[in-house]
């Protein structure tokens, strides 16, 4: 089978806006959890969020563009030409109906919604922008990119709730694999930081209300209450091996698993004995013709909430038997919060940096263990370790599960 490798990664997220900014903060284990910004939280129950901070989009985008993009699409442009540029493609070049954009987003142009809802209440629903459906719709982030960028391959937008930047890299991951693409830009966005966001997560008791940030998003702690919301983008260049080797192409890493199910469960709740999510891991596992004794780093889910993280234990456990209690696993959550549509694909860029530094990430502001949370969860501050391969897992809303496999690339 075709082997796909990653030549470019791009990052805008609370931690920093750039890969190297990301990375950085993610080692050092600094928390991009603070008070909100966007909106005034007075008479909230939620009064954090993991916002991207110094944020400037028109180093990247012309003003004139900007005003016809939602946030959403804003994060997705500047990842991907950071992505871009560190792949050295050169799209004239190339044979661009062989070059796609997969770009998942959750929710899509939340900002946009919410302000021209408001806007459509005040002065009548004809008065909206003629830019609305444009900026709101989820699938134009992955469009924007492709129009920047000339391509002409597969455009696709996964929607999966909190696993689609997962499933957006892992479907692009196959759509090279079987020889449909030599070239994918794929990853996750999202920008649902608006009052109409924080609300109905709030509505629906998922968000944590407490005010410290150091105690908001605790993941795999007793004391947890509920995820943060985050904000932001991860775009991976994925190429075919002999395309990237035949161009010279610096090559980061490779991905060589993917599983993708769901629990047929509930709308919001995971199956509570883990099965969904353990299928999917051992499906990757099998896809990657590797066993649980290779996975040496789990980047988990780990949303804080208190069911996540037990069924997710509960899985892990499944899928990995007895090697269970020796793997390395942790919640980058902690620190950026949980991005939605975007976190699969935040979370791949810090496994493959962690693949590259073999330094295995914390769960910062780990305190009360919990005996239903019982794997070995890497406590506030990261650890060197011989990493080998990397396990992401991602779980969303309406049993959607996605595993994302990584490795050093070795000829």
């Amino acid at each position: 089978m075709r082997r796909v490798v990653i030549t470019g990664m791009g990052a805008v997220t609370p931690l920093g806006n750039d890969v190297e900014s990301t990375w950085t903060a993610v080692k050092a284990g600094k928390c991009g959890i603070a008070p909100i910004t966007h909106f005034d939280t007075t008479n909230r129950k939620v009064k954090v969020a993991a916002e991207v901070k110094g944020f400037e989009p028109e180093q990247v985008i012309d003003k004139k563009e900007l005003r016809k993009m939602d946030r959403f699409c804003q994060f997705a442009i500047v990842a991907a030409e950071e992505a871009v540029k560190q792949a050295a493609l050169d799209f004239e070049t190339e044979d661009t109906n062989r070059i796609g954009a997969m770009i998942a987003s959750g929710i899509g142009g939340l900002e946009t919604i919410d302000a021209e809802s408001r806007k459509g209440n005040e002065k009548g629903y004809d008065r909206v922008s003629p830019y609305f459906i444009p900026m709101a719709i989820s699938n134009m982030a992955a469009g924007q990119i492709a129009i920047r960028y000339g391509l002409h391959g597969m455009c696709n937008c996964v929607v999966t709730a909190c696993a689609s930047g997962s499933n957006a890299i892992g479907d692009s991951f196959r759509h090279i694999r079987d020889g449909y693409a030599e070239v994918m830009l794929a990853g996750g966005t999202e920008a649902a930081i608006t009052e109409l966001g924080i609300g109905g997560f709030t509505s629906l008791h998922a968000l944590s209300d407490t005010e410290d940030p150091n105690r908001a998003s605790i993941p795999f702690d007793k004391a947890r209450n509920g995820f943060v919301m985050g904000e932001g983008a991860g775009i991976l260049v994925l190429e075919e091996l002999e395309h990237a080797l035949n161009r010279g192409a610096q090559i980061l890493g490779e991905i060589v698993g993917y599983g993708s199910n769901c629990d047929g469960y509930h709308i919001t709740a995971p199956a509570p004995d883990g099965s969904g999510a353990a299928a999917c891991m051992e499906q990757a596992m099998q896809d990657a013709r590797i066993h649980a004794t290779d996975i040496s780093y789990i980047n988990a889910h780990g949303t804080s909430t208190p069911m996540n993280d037990k069924c997710e234990t509960l899985a892990v456990k499944k899928a990995f038997g007895e090697q269970a209690k020796n793997v390395l696993m942790s919640s980058t959550k902690s620190m950026t919060g949980h991005l939605l549509g975007a976190s699969g694909a935040v979370e791949a860029v810090i496994c493959v940096e962690a693949l590259k530094d073999q330094f295995a990430p914390a769960t910062i502001h780990y305190e009360q263990a919990d005996e239903e949370c019982d794997l070995q969860i890497v406590p506030n501050e990261g650890i060197n370790a011989k990493i080998t391969y990397v396990m992401s897992n991602s779980l969303g809303f309406g049993g959607h599960n996605a595993s994302l496999i990584f490795t050093n690339y070795r000829a």
